[in-house]
């Protein structure tokens, strides 16, 4: 599953976490009220060490840099200011130092994907293309899609701040997610990506709850990659934040509106990726040997929400994006991705320039752009899927 074709490894790593053989070299942050199992790992025993490349690796305990304009004078709307986000297994426990969070894997996490190698991963095509769309491919991937995009430039990073729902998922085999993507390359088979949000997955997770989560990919999803700390690839440093962990509290139809702020930039110094979540936490890294293209730079940013829609019974799926509603309701109903971000060549977070919006199927799904003082650039995506007008 990793960058060079260590399934095998990436199996036992996987194998081992599920028996929690890690154990002994960590603690245990112990049950949550979600049903997870957190381990405290050693930093230096997760599976991202499992990467032939990473062997004799020299950990980095913190970014060279942050993006110049990260710090001060950020402008927030009084009306969203909410208190700092938790993740639910932090009410039984935390994280020494020196080790970090993992969720345990379990049987019946594995035994739900179609197989033990499809474990952690996503399918193939399931990535927006707002640029060369072909409505037969897209019917074939399942996959639908309410984003804003910046193309045509170098980028160093994105940055988002995305208001957290819980929405609701028709079939099991179905997911609603909000993202940022740093993609590079094609979208051929060669494309880079680097994803980080919020998702509901009953087939990764078997429950409904939403989950902060990551995913990488150097070959368009085919042989590279996963989701959190399914393979080697991330390489985690905070003992706070728990990759898969369920976020709490999380936004209420016409009522309190809770959204959290993620930011992924490439360190100018090292190369890394590097992300962060909210003002507080930076989480770990991507090393820049997993990508061909990003390995330099980001040709394309995408901020917005992705369902799968399988169609069962043959009509389009009721699986909700976002809030479940569509953007024209607007604030404290309809989801938002807020002062969204990119960082340029000169290590500066500013407002892109040029954004787009995209979406398959309107009727369905739908995104609208806008800009203030307050949020900056956003957007207000979703929607509930099936309706009189999507059938």
């Amino acid at each position: 599953m990793a960058a060079h074709g260590s399934v095998g490894r990436s199996l036992v790593a996987l194998l081992a976490l599920m028996a929690c053989l890690s154990c002994a070299a960590a603690g245990r942050a112990g049950g949550s009220p979600d049903g997870d199992i957190i381990d405290c790992v050693h930093v230096s025993h997760q599976p991202a060490f499992d990467h032939p490349f990473l062997k004799n690796h020299t950990i980095q305990t913190r970014p060279a840099y942050h993006p110049e304009g990260l710090f001060g004078g950020s402008k927030v709307v009084s009306q969203t200011k909410t208190p700092s986000m938790a993740q639910l297994w932090h009410q039984n426990g935390r994280c020494p130092e020196d080790t970090i969070p993992i969720r345990r894997t379990t049987r019946k996490d594995v035994l739900r994907a179609s197989s033990v190698k499809r474990y952690g991963r996503k399918k193939h095509r399931s990535l927006p293309n707002p640029l060369s769309v072909d409505p037969d491919l897209l019917n074939e991937s399942g996959h639908q899609h309410a984003i804003a995009y910046v193309e045509g430039d170098k980028y160093y990073g994105a940055k988002a701040t995305i208001n957290v729902w819980q929405p609701k998922i028709q079939q099991s085999n179905e997911f609603s997610l909000s993202q940022i993507w740093i993609l590079g390359g094609s979208f051929g088979a060669d494309l880079n990506s680097i994803e980080a949000g919020w998702q509901v997955s009953p087939d990764l997770y078997g429950d409904n709850y939403t989950r902060l989560f990551t995913y990488w990919t150097s070959d368009a999803y085919q042989a590279t990659g996963c989701y959190n700390l399914l393979c080697s690839g991330f390489i985690q440093i905070n003992n706070e934040i728990a990759m898969g962990a369920s976020i709490s509290p999380i936004s209420n139809y016409d009522g309190s509106q809770y959204d959290i702020s993620i930011l992924v930039w490439k360190d100018p110094k090292e190369g890394n990726w590097w992300m962060q979540f909210g003002s507080d936490y930076v989480l770990g890294y991507w090393p820049s040997f997993l990508f061909s293209y990003l390995a330099d730079s980001a040709t394309m940013i995408e901020w917005g929400g992705e369902v799968v829609n399988s169609e069962p019974d043959g009509e389009h799926t009721s699986t909700e994006m976002g809030s479940g509603h569509f953007p024209e309701e607007g604030f404290s109903k309809a989801s938002y991705f807020r002062n969204i971000q990119i960082v340029d060549g000169s290590n500066n977070l500013r407002a892109p320039e040029g954004v787009g919006a995209f979406t398959e199927q309107s009727s369905c799904y739908d995104v609208q752009n806008g800009n203030s003082n307050a949020w900056g650039q956003y957007f207000y995506y979703g929607g509930p899927g099936r309706n009189s007008n999507c059938p």
